[in-house]
C-alpha cells in the first residue's frame, strides 16, 4: 500500500516547489510555492492571484530560474 500523503500539501524548505488547490463553491483558489534555487516563497488566494503567482513562479523560479546557473 503506498504512503498517505500528507493534509498539508504546501511547499517546504525540504521539498520545495508550487501546490496550487482548486476552489470549490464553497472555498476559494489557493496556491503557495518556496523556490528551492534562491528561497523566495509567496501565498495566494482567488483564481486572479493564483494566477498571478503560477505566473510569477514558472517566469522567475522553478525551472525558469535554474536557467541561470
Amino acid at each position: 500500500m503506498p504512503p498517505k500523503l500528507p493534509s498539508d500539501l504546501r511547499p517546504t524548505e525540504d521539498f520545495p516547489g508550487l501546490r496550487v488547490k482548486g476552489g470549490t463553491r464553497y472555498s476559494r483558489s489557493q496556491g503557495d510555492y518556496l523556490c528551492g534555487g534562491c528561497g523566495a516563497e509567496d501565498h495566494a488566494n482567488g483564481d486572479d492571484d493564483v494566477k498571478a503567482l503560477v505566473n510569477d513562479w514558472t517566469a522567475n523560479h522553478g525551472v525558469a530560474h535554474r536557467k541561470g546557473r
